[in-house]
């Protein structure tokens, strides 16, 4: 009987860029930055590593079609390298990959890697060449991503009774506390607070979602290098180890479109991922157990949902919670976007699910100033979504102590 991969493997290191316009950079250079920074956080040497996936969801626009530009960028020793993609959770993706070789026991040492550039076609969101089949060939050009995701308010609205004017109010706290937080992250592509006022009165994308309920686009690259625990006891003697309690992936069947059970106001894989990502993990109470999250806030009302969804918040009860600031930095039950988030990183496809990996890593070491720090976290959850909430993917990684 399948028993997951609970602290079967452990982070050994991880690396992240500088997200943002990196105009000074190839894909490759990307690669090679992340990749040194995970190479010495893990104390290892190059040579060590046995195998390694990539991430790259728009190739084309990066690195190119195949696994050998990031072969010849990182000078792998001849190493299996496997390209793959899966919509915007293609670094989770690439995670699972290298975390599966380990615990079948293919490999030792295996290395994760995700990079997309995408500021260089001069657009302003994410080219949809790539997703024809996440959309649909005959209504992917009339739709936008905002537009998908606008119509969740509208479920929220019509299942629950909570005026639009309200859910507005809990978007902007939304919006507001991550960029409160990436103001704290020299990694983060935008760094500035805005005010709950500005917030509300930005253009309107697609209604009720403003200007900063979005994320937008940047380039960038994160990398994890993973083991066993019994090796990394023999390479980080008497430190920490951040293990892996859990890798989880839904993806939708399309059944949320051609049913009438669908609500409207959730997603379905992220419910069906998280349950069993808890399983897997040994978790029952998540909203006391999970010490913060880092989740797919590509727009406000995707994390007001994704709240609800995980079961940190009770179904219709997400805007008390966000309201009260159960989900803030500083006196939150469970923080989230310690980093700032899609809203603050952008979102260069391959790479977001290692980013909220590497913050999460960082934050149960306790690596961080105390401004920003979690005090004593012993698990965090990222959650990775790819798609339209009537068809989508989703990824829910656990790491723990």
């Amino acid at each position: 009987m399948a028993k997951g991969i609970r602290d079967r493997v452990v982070v050994l290191g991880m690396g992240c860029t500088n997200f943002g316009e990196r105009w000074e950079a190839s894909g490759d250079d990307l690669l090679v930055e992340a990749f040194v920074d995970c190479l010495k956080d893990a104390q290892i040497d190059k040579k060590d590593i046995g195998a390694c996936w990539l991430g790259s969801c728009m190739p084309d626009l990066s690195i190119g079609n195949t696994a050998l530009p990031c072969a010849k960028a990182l000078k792998l020793p001849f190493i299996p390298v496997t390209r793959i993609e899966n919509a915007c959770a293609t670094g989770s993706e690439a995670f699972r990959g290298a975390c599966y070789a380990v615990a079948s026991g293919v490999v030792d040492i295996a290395l994760a890697i995700g990079v997309e550039k995408i500021k260089d076609t001069g657009y302003g969101g994410l080219p949809l060449a790539g997703f024809a089949g996440i959309l649909g060939d005959l209504i992917g050009a009339n739709t936008s991503a905002p537009g998908m995701f606008a119509q969740l308010a509208s479920g929220y609205e019509a299942k629950y009774g909570v005026p639009m004017e309200t859910l507005k109010q809990a978007m902007a706290h939304i919006s507001w506390k991550s960029h409160e937080n990436g103001a704290l992250n020299p990694k983060a592509h935008l760094r500035k607070k805005v005010s709950i006022e500005k917030i509300l009165n930005a253009p309107m994308i697609a209604y009720p979602l403003g200007l900063f309920d979005c994320c937008g686009v940047s380039d960038g690259s994160a990398a994890a290098i993973v083991t066993t625990p019994e090796i990394a006891k023999t390479i980080k003697k008497n430190q920490e180890l951040v293990k892996v309690k859990a890798l989880q992936i839904a993806v939708s069947s399309g059944e949320e479109s051609i049913c009438n059970d669908y609500d409207g106001a959730s997603i379905w894989t992220t419910q069906i991922a998280a349950k069993r990502a808890y399983d897997e993990a040994g978790i029952t109470n998540p909203r006391k157990d999970i010490s913060l999250l880092d989740v797919h806030d590509c727009f406000s009302i995707t994390e007001l949902s994704t709240y609800e969804d995980l079961g940190i918040s009770k179904k219709g009860k997400a805007v008390d919670d966000i309201m009260e600031g159960f989900y803030d930095l500083r006196g939150g039950g469970v923080p989230c976007q310690t980093d700032g988030g899609l809203k603050c990183f952008g979102h260069p496809i391959g790479a977001s699910g290692l980013r909220m990996m590497f913050e999460i890593y960082n934050q149960l070491l306790e690596r961080y100033p105390e401004e920003r720090q979690i005090k004593n976290p012993k698990f965090g959850l990222t959650h990775n979504l790819g798609g339209q909430p009537i068809n989508n993917v989703v990824s829910i990684n656990i790491l723990g102590l």
